[in-house]
């Protein structure tokens, strides 16, 4: 089965924190008839930083989409390459050993893909197969995973590099005054992730089975509005109480799996904000530290769109794991509104096999060895196995 394997992540440099975020909506936003509201619900986001792309004086202006759209483009190209090396040293494997590329983001836009670029820069082989996936929104991180998976079932031994590039940003409107568009201005940061799933080998989460739950008639929940001006985030208030419908779904998957959801040894989803975690703890009956990596890269970085599960799984790493054969649960929750959820069980990493020991040869005259009796010498020449 194939593995999923250490994530890489890389934020920008520029951080922008919620004492500053509150500061400036109280500035651009004085006259807004619902601006405590919109106050309210952004401190109860949990975010604390964020890391955005451009400066924050720079994010705030509006040069147009072409200008933004080459800001996305330049600044891509910039930041994943190192991010892409990282996660091909995680998992012990070199650009050519890769056979497909799944790139996510809906946060710019390129044609020919960003997996393009990658394969003529990097050194990947020109064969490398390419799944651009633009229009998932946040659920894009567990559907990369899904489609990993489904390509390493179909060609055993294959490896997959999934790389996701969010500069949520760029997609600031300053003309959108909706509460929902103010949330959402306190919400998203910006972050690159790369990770890789092998087909054979490696340490991580070794992936058993994937699935997809589109909830119906709920396609105007989350959107794009595209403008002229680029792209118009578009927030229903009836997205915080979808994990009431998305819950169930992924009991289901589970238990076709013959698992419990609500005991296995972790759990990696999409943060979309706290209500979404606490639903879960409340609808599936866990501990609210269930979600601690969740919780953690959004009160760090904010809702980082696809990236958020491979920020969330990178955390379980740095955190030492957990036990061999321990069962988990990945899921992103985005546009639609849908849900991509993978199952899997955590590999640790191999043992080494003991060395072989070395003859020892010792070229001094004579060595002498103290032993409680008495001293022993030996003659010069003497090999000596360690």
């Amino acid at each position: 089965m194939a593995t999923l394997c250490r994530p890489a992540i890389a934020v920008p440099e520029h951080v922008i924190t919620l004492d500053e975020t509150l500061d400036l909506a109280r500035t651009l936003h004085a006259d807004h008839p619902q601006l405590g509201l919109a106050l309210r619900l952004i401190e109860n986001t949990g975010v604390r930083t964020r890391h955005l792309v451009q400066p924050i004086e720079r994010t705030l202006t509006h040069p147009g989409f072409t200008a933004r759209n080459e800001v996305y483009e330049r600044e891509a190209k910039l930041r994943v390459p190192e991010v892409v090396e990282r996660a091909l040293g995680h998992a012990e494997l070199a650009a050519r050993d890769i056979d497909l590329i799944v790139y996510v983001s809906c946060t710019g836009f390129m044609m020919p893909s960003m997996t393009a670029w990658l394969i003529n820069t990097l050194g990947f082989r020109s064969d490398t197969r390419q799944v651009p996936i633009a229009q998932l929104g946040c659920a894009a991180g567990g559907a990369a995973v899904n489609r990993a998976h489904d390509f390493c079932r179909a060609y055993p031994g294959a490896n997959v590099l999934i790389v996701a590039c969010e500069f949520c940003s760029l997609c600031y409107q300053p003309t959108d005054l909706g509460v929902g568009s103010l949330l959402s201005n306190g919400l998203f940061g910006d972050a690159v992730a790369a990770v890789v799933m092998r087909g054979h080998g490696g340490h991580g989460v070794q992936i058993e089975r994937n699935g997809s739950h589109l909830v119906p008639d709920t396609e105007n929940w989350i959107s794009y509005g595209v403008r002229d001006t680029g792209f118009h985030f578009q927030l229903d208030k009836r997205v915080p109480g979808t994990m009431e419908m998305l819950a169930p779904a992924l009991r289901g998957l589970a238990g076709e799996h013959g698992w419990d959801v609500s005991a296995l040894g972790f759990y990696i989803v999409h943060a979309g904000g706290p209500r979404i975690l606490d639903d879960l703890c409340r609808l599936l009956d866990l501990e609210p530290a269930t979600f601690r990596y969740s919780r953690a890269t959004l009160t760090e970085r904010g809702n980082i769109a696809s990236a958020v599960v491979f920020d969330a799984l990178a955390r379980l790493f740095a955190d030492g794991g957990v036990p061999e054969g321990t069962s988990g649960l990945i899921a992103g929750f985005g546009p639609g509104i849908t849900a991509e959820v993978s199952l899997g069980s955590w590999v640790g990493v191999p043992a080494e096999p003991p060395r072989p020991r070395r003859p020892r040869t010792i070229s001094t005259s004579d060595i002498a060895l103290v032993h409680p009796s008495a001293p022993h010498r030996f003659p010069a020449g003497t090999t000596i196995t360690e």
